[in-house]
């Protein structure tokens, strides 16, 4: 298919992208998410079961041009184990999104994605995540911006790095069409879509035959943008199904993390109880040393590791009640160590 240079430009940086459509179809992605996906967490991750690329917590511009700048800059540390790794960034300032693209791309990510599917009331309360939606003027203006802080970066010896999108399908209707073809006609190296609309949140299944759609736009339009799926998937087997009948590049996987944080694994195996209880050790003391955060956003997990098992509902009681590494390792040490558990 020719492609319509006139349309969509000429100079599309795919970056890292187009290596990974190109060895595997489909890759899986960690899902953005919100004190989830955090330093500790893509640690944990990419020790036992990496995926294909990762994504950060939400950044906002508007926090990293602050005075609270230093706080804020932690969320976009990561390790060398991470990678390709992509911080996501939310805002609706398009100077401040130049300037936090060109800060991303001199730590030495591998890309910069623009949160444009957020349903969080004080997200859209601004203007911003899934509010974009319905401001295709500041969306585009947000894009081009992000475009010119990574050519910035550039110009400085940084590596210029991609700029992608991640969506929904609609902020009250589904508006698939218009919307993710005005997004693809702005020349993104990858384009993220979540089944769903803003309204819908998760009350519904994710509706991939939309998601199926923004593929065939994709490929009438001749674009290079590598597109992802995003909603309800659970394992690689139906990532793999997903990527055979509807054609997306790769799968992004949320929340099925929480339900299995082997979930990236290429080879599914049963996980003992001792294995799990060790790894919940690991994981809280790394969280604690990380720091930046109350010890309350840590409990989310414990559910990941205590479960199916007898007594796991009480161990999760007690660990609730739990404010610091010490306090769960003291609950946690004697189960490892004695010969009941395996």
């Amino acid at each position: 298919m020719v492609k319509n240079h006139a349309m969509l430009g000429n100079s599309l940086n795919l970056g890292f992208w187009k290596n990974l459509r190109s060895a595997k179809k489909p890759f899986l992605a960690l899902a953005p998410m919100e004190d989830a996906t955090d330093y500790a967490f893509r640690e944990i991750l990419a020790k036992i079961a990496p995926p294909d690329v990762f994504f950060t917590e939400f950044t906002n511009t508007e926090g990293l041009m602050s005075v609270g700048r230093e706080a804020v800059i932690k969320r976009l540390l990561f390790s060398k184990q991470q990678r390709p790794i992509v911080a996501q960034l939310w805002g609706t300032n398009p100077e401040n999104m130049r300037k936090s693209t060109r800060i991303v791309a001199e730590l030495g990510f591998d890309g910069i994605d623009i949160n444009m599917g957020c349903p969080d009331k004080s997200v859209v309360k601004v203007g911003a995540g899934a509010a974009l939606i319905e401001n295709w003027d500041l969306a585009k203006k947000l894009i081009e911006a992000a475009k010119k802080g990574a050519e910035d970066a550039a110009e400085v010896n940084a590596k210029s790095i991609p700029v992608s999108i991640k969506t929904r399908i609609g902020f009250n209707k589904i508006v698939t069409e218009e919307w993710c073809k005005f997004l693809l006609q702005q020349n993104i190296a990858c384009l993220t879509v979540h089944g769903r609309t803003k309204k819908q949140m998760s009350k519904v299944p994710a509706n991939w035959g939309e998601i199926e759609k923004v593929v065939k736009i994709r490929d009438k339009l001749g674009a290079e943008t590598v597109i992802v799926g995003n909603g309800d998937v659970k394992n690689r087997a139906e990532a793999e199904e997903k990527a055979t009948n509807l054609g997306v590049d790769g799968v992004m996987i949320g929340r099925g993390v929480f339900e299995n944080p082997w979930i990236f694994g290429k080879i599914p195996r049963t996980h003992t109880k001792k294995e799990c209880l060790e790894l919940l050790l690991e994981h809280t003391k790394l969280f604690e040393e990380i720091g930046g955060k109350t010890f309350a956003v840590m409990k989310k997990f414990f559910k990941i590791y205590v479960k199916g098992f007898d007594g796991a509902v009480d161990l999760r009681e007690k660990l609730m009640g739990c404010e610091n590494y010490n306090e769960v390792e003291a609950l946690i040490a004697p189960l490892i160590s004695t010969s009941l558990i395996s």
